[in-house]
């Protein structure tokens, strides 16, 4: 019969909403009479004391501020603070008994001079005080809209230098000078121009004491140490043809040009003498 049919499918929503209300209703009593888990009172009775140990120091924490002493830095690594420091990284791990030179931590203080020769001979030595990388963007970099050739009044001669800590540099390319040594405009050494995959050369015989991409603003870096007087720095190499501790000799490739961290094609060639930059005009030989 029609009219029943249409009674009881219209009733069908009624029922099952009915089902679902005293459903409800039977869960809402069953939870209303189960007992509560007890709280638990934490609080100290009186005359009852908490102790909270105290947190252990940051290896070498009493040696901060200290000179030949170095507090790490956010971003900071072994290999970046050596290479700042002009030391191989290796050392510093000898020097301050790390187990572990990929674990360090934010305020941690490490030593960058050899224990031998006495924290105080490098006053104020810290991975921002001497770094190889204290120049700014590469773009400041730049020779003067005016004229990019050597400035017509020569510079003065380079201070001399003992017997045994005398280098013979030679040029590291064969490029133009694009810009010239001018710490005023934060540029810290020599930029040469050339072609991407022209030779880097070895200005001298040396070590390499550093061959990465961590320090910002030098791309693909090369530090040489000469001697203990002389270091030389290779930025913005487009590929590494050395590693860490390796040897090399005067006029040996060591990378290939490119412009890694720069804007254009270029070798920026650093001399740092007793850790200070100086110009690289003074040392190399004319053309």
């Amino acid at each position: 019969m029609p009219g029943r049919r249409f009674q009881l499918e219209k009733s069908r929503p009624v029922v099952a909403l009915c089902a679902m209300l005293t459903a409800a209703a039977v869960l809402a009593g069953c939870g209303s009479t189960s007992s509560r888990p007890p709280v638990q009172d934490l609080t100290p009775a009186s005359g009852d004391s908490v102790s909270i140990a105290p947190l252990s120091p940051l290896p070498g924490a009493e040696n901060a501020g200290k000179p030949g002493y170095y507090t790490v830095q956010p971003g900071d690594t072994i290999r970046r603070i050596a290479a700042a420091n002009n030391r191989n990284w290796r050392d510093i791990v000898r020097w301050n008994n790390l187990d572990n030179p990929d674990k360090i931590e934010v305020g941690q203080v490490v030593r960058v001079v050899p224990p031998e020769s006495g924290a105080g001979t490098k006053a104020g030595v810290g991975a921002r005080a001497v770094a190889v990388a204290t120049q700014t963007t590469p773009g400041v970099k730049t020779a003067s809209p005016s004229s990019g050739a050597v400035p017509s009044t020569p510079p003065p001669p380079a201070p001399p230098v003992a017997g045994a800590d005398k280098v013979d540099f030679i040029w590291p390319a064969r490029g133009s000078v694009l810009a010239e040594f001018d710490p005023a405009k934060s540029n810290k050494g020599i930029d040469i121009g050339g072609k991407a995959g022209d030779p880097v050369l070895a200005a001298a015989d040396g070590r390499v004491i550093y061959a990465g991409s961590g320090l910002s603003g030098y791309g693909n870096l090369i530090i040489l140490k000469h001697n203990d007087t002389f270091l030389t720095a290779y930025a913005h190499n487009w590929k590494i043809l050395v590693k860490e501790d390796q040897n090399v000799k005067k006029g040996q490739k060591i990378a290939e040009m490119g412009s890694t961290d720069a804007s254009r094609v270029e070798l920026h060639f650093e001399i740092r003498r007793s850790g200070k930059p100086v110009n690289p005009a003074q040392y190399l030989p004319s053309r």
